[in-house]
């Protein structure tokens, strides 16, 4: 797949490496390398490129047999810079996404477009993962796409989710919106020889079709008119949310102090997306926002702006300009 490369061999507790010809690979400074890439020792099958500029530094089978990739530093910096400066570009259109999504679920009736739309609306408040039918089938664990109705209750305006989401990690999620709850209700009450999964939506022979992550990143690019996932509503949710947290917090007086608030900060996004701090700063957040934080540059007056919106909407649309902002400079 990737052309000639070293291989790795399990030798008592720990490994050997045999480069491209086969020969058992002893020169210190290839091995030094080898040891900086940091390939899981629980990976099979594992192929290391033989060139220290290749922009993918090794593969291998987890576990589960899933093919994984560790990337070259600068390459992957590269590509995350990338993302971000076209997460940041689609955040404009996101506006209008939303005004679509609105008159959607004003709309009668469990359709395809206002299930859609209901899925888009729970993605955007709720931070889910898009979720996966194999994992859900392979691991238990679930995304938006894939939850059972036996996951969600609803009280009033208010929809609640349990579930165990990827990674294993319990998580609990309330959001408010009438909207969605009155969709999210509907749902709920169909047949129980409809499907046990929550989002579905029916057919004009009466029939249920369920949702499916493509179908729902399909629904986006349908209704926003450029190449956006659910994971870019997730990225761009998390820089916000980081921006957020970062501005709630007084000017700090000292390096520490600084260091210290930051650390705090991502933990608090990564409860609210339901990861770890580490894949919180790795993945989602833009490390721009962080940048500018440490040259004393934050969205403290916008946060006060948004407290006084008229509804929650409104105050996420100032604060979303203000990151935006904040990011151009």
């Amino acid at each position: 797949m990737h052309g000639p490369g070293w291989t790795r061999r399990r030798v008592g507790r720990g490994f050997s490496y045999r480069d491209e010809t086969g020969q058992l690979i002893k020169d210190a400074e290839r091995l030094d390398r080898i040891r900086s890439i940091a390939i899981p020792p629980a990976w099979k099958d594992v192929w290391i490129c033989p060139w220290p500029n290749g922009h993918i530094q090794a593969t291998g089978l987890d576990a589960a047999g899933r093919r994984q990739y560790r990337y070259h530093d600068a390459w992957r910096a590269r590509r995350d810079a990338e993302k971000h400066e076209r997460v940041l570009a689609i955040a404009s259109e996101l506006p209008d996404v939303r005004d679509q999504v609105a008159a959607a679920l004003r709309t009668r009736g469990p359709n395809r477009e206002r299930v859609l739309a209901c899925a888009l609306r729970l993605l955007d408040l709720g931070t889910f993962r898009i979720g996966s039918e194999e994992y859900a089938e392979e691991n238990g664990t679930y995304g938006l796409a894939t939850l059972r109705r036996e996951h969600v209750t609803v009280r009033g305006e208010r929809t609640f989710f349990r579930y165990t989401a990827k990674g294993g990690i319990e998580r609990e999620v309330e959001i408010t919106d009438r909207p969605t709850a009155t969709v999210v209700r509907q749902l709920l009450e169909r047949p129980d020889d409809a499907g046990d999964e929550l989002l579905a939506y029916q057919l004009e022979d009466g029939t249920w079709h369920d949702v499916t992550s493509d179908e729902i990143n399909a629904y986006l690019k349908e209704v926003s008119g450029a190449e956006i996932t659910a994971k870019d509503f997730r990225t761009w949710n998390a820089t916000v949310m980081m921006a957020a947290a970062l501005a709630e917090q007084p000017p700090p007086r000292s390096r520490t102090a600084r260091n210290k608030t930051i650390r705090a900060a991502y933990v608090r996004v990564s409860e609210q997306l339901g990861n770890t701090p580490a894949v919180c700063k790795a993945s989602y957040v833009d490390p721009r926002v962080v940048d500018r934080y440490e040259h004393g540059e934050t969205v403290a007056d916008a946060l006060g702006e948004a407290a006084g919106a008229e509804d929650d909407r409104e105050a996420q649309k100032v604060l979303e300009q203000a990151v935006c902002r904040l990011l151009s400079v």
